[in-house]
């Protein structure tokens, strides 16, 4: 069998639409948190591959689980990740539900409903943000806005590869009923541009996502560490540009991805709004602009 790390894309966490563990995060929670990245991002590329055969995506994924709770030493992201756990007396939940995410990618290529889609999120995205708070040992009170700013993420993500997932993997994440509703057959998702029809219900898509941002939006103000306040400030600002351009862009024939510039202000701008808000004792900060 391919070695894990052999199937990997070559992407790695500066190349993410959010900040992975920046230099925002204190050094002592670093290390944890891109261990965690290395072995999620493994086994997403595996998930991912458009060769691969199904089978050999699933025992790829067993291979890391199992690997992961201590049952070999060949795969060097999920030994690393074990040791990283044992260190900080963390279980291995979060990355468990991850591995059960992609293999649903593997095994589950469409979505009925947004309850059907915000299920797959519960084990695709919100563990994501629950191990890094565990990693910083905040309070699990903060696990309700985490999961609704994780599963905003996932969904924005959706929404701007839906072209580019359909044809490569036939893998559909926008609604069964969401296109129906709009009266749109869902090999539009292949075509070079969005029909109107196509259009509208992306943007109603993005519409409803940007309600999930509405509900965390006091998530920075809830986590203790300050610096981890900052990050999630960042990532938050990020979320609401891109839902900004999917309310305006077309995701099949226009650019929805944040610039490196674009990047860098929202993060120093949104960073010194969250660290302003802390230093005064204001409750919450103006959240900025979506728009164009």
């Amino acid at each position: 069998m391919t070695a894990a790390a052999e199937l990997r894309s070559g992407k790695g966490h500066k190349d993410e639409n959010f900040p992975v563990a920046s230099h925002l995060i204190h050094p002592r929670y670093r290390a944890p948190i891109l261990a965690f990245y290395n072995f999620v991002r493994t086994a997403d590329d595996i998930a991912d591959h458009e060769s691969l055969p199904a089978q050999e995506k699933l025992d790829q994924l067993n291979r890391l689980e199992a690997e992961l709770l201590g049952d070999g030493d060949t795969q060097p992201e999920a030994v690393a990740l074990r040791r990283a756990l044992a260190e900080r007396g963390l279980e291995p939940r979060h990355a468990q539900d991850l591995l059960t995410a992609f293999r649903m990618d593997v095994t589950k290529l469409r979505y009925e409903n947004w309850d059907d889609l915000i299920h797959y999120c519960s084990y695709s995205a919100m563990p994501v943000g629950r191990f890094v708070l565990d990693v910083h040992g905040e309070d699990r009170a903060t696990w309700a806005a985490n999961d609704a700013l994780c599963a905003a993420l996932q969904i924005n993500n959706h929404l701007q590869d839906c072209g580019k997932d359909y044809r490569k993997l036939n893998r559909v994440y926008v609604p069964r009923d969401a296109l129906e509703t709009a009266g749109v057959a869902v090999e539009e998702l292949g075509a070079a541009k969005s029909s109107p029809s196509l259009l509208a219900c992306l943007r109603k898509l993005a519409e409803r996502n940007e309600a999930l941002l509405t509900q965390s939006a006091s998530f920075s103000s809830q986590v203790k560490d300050m610096r981890l306040g900052m990050e999630i400030s960042v990532i938050d600002a990020f979320a609401r540009r891109i839902v900004g351009l999917l309310k305006t862009h077309d995701p099949l024939c226009e650019k929805v991805h944040l610039s490196k510039g674009e990047m860098l202000r929202l993060a120093a701008l949104s960073a010194a709004a969250e660290f302003g808000r802390r230093m005064t004792g204001t409750k919450s900060m103006p959240r900025l602009s979506t728009g164009a």
